[in-house]
């Protein structure tokens, strides 16, 4: 009980942490960063877009690398393959938010800067299956057969983490309509903008964390759930007389 209680208070000391951090990356990038010449106020919408951008490449690694972990404990320790589980299914859903707002506000963003809400360019066109990988994934998960969940949806969870390095270098394979890179060699970004871009990725790496661990609690409280009930049904069937 006091471990729990300890967790709870750190959890929520996280969330705070986060939300404070956010609010600096707010005052960042709306108030303090300076106006780009061409797009004006629009490009503010980047400083959000590129920290989803980024994290929806990230979590996806967190997603694969329990779903390996399930893979790799589920005959030789069966209480870590649901801990690992249950870390899957909560980076799978909080990949698929970050994923779905970086979607969105790329639109936003690209309705006024190139006239259309959307194009097939080979970034937009990565990202939008890696966002329908994750919710098949998720799909997977609510539909398939009892006692398959894991085995399949950690499956896909493989082929899944196939496509991230793909989005990543896709500015850099083909000639695509996306801005090329921000950060390295021939990197664009005004230094003067570097404080905005680097406090809205802390924040919302943050907040993703804390988003894993909120799900993780609860996918590990419906898992004892049903544990708690099978051990109850099997009682039953062991008590009714034959």
């Amino acid at each position: 009980m006091a471990r729990s209680s300890t967790l709870r208070a750190i959890a929520w000391l996280w969330f705070a942490a986060s939300v404070a951090v956010l609010v600096v990356a707010f005052r960042q990038a709306i108030f303090l960063a300076p106006t780009e010449a061409t797009m004006g106020n629009l490009q503010r919408i980047f400083y959000y877009h590129l920290a989803h951008a980024i994290l929806s490449l990230v979590f996806p690694y967190v997603n694969l690398a329990a779903s390996l972990a399930f893979l790799y404990w589920r005959r030789r320790d069966p209480l870590k393959a649901l801990s690992a589980d249950a870390l899957a299914v909560a980076s799978a859903e909080v990949t698929v938010l970050y994923a779905g707002i970086c979607l969105a506000s790329g639109m936003l963003w690209g309705k006024p800067a190139w006239g259309i809400w959307w194009t097939w360019d080979a970034r937009l066109t990565t990202e939008l299956l890696l966002w329908l990988l994750y919710a098949s994934y998720l799909l997977l998960r609510r539909f398939s057969p009892t006692g398959q969940v894991g085995v399949l949806s950690a499956v896909l969870a493989v082929f899944a983490g196939i496509d991230v390095p793909i989005v990543f270098m896709s500015i850099r394979w083909w000639r695509t309509q996306h801005p090329a890179p921000v950060f390295g060699d021939g990197g664009s970004l005004d230094p003067a903008m570097l404080p905005a871009v680097l406090w809205n990725l802390a924040g919302w790496a943050m907040m993703g964390i804390f988003l894993i661990g909120f799900r993780f609690a609860l996918e590990r409280r419906r898992q004892l759930a049903e544990q708690d009930a099978a051990l109850l049904a099997l009682d039953a069937s062991l008590e009714t007389p034959q």
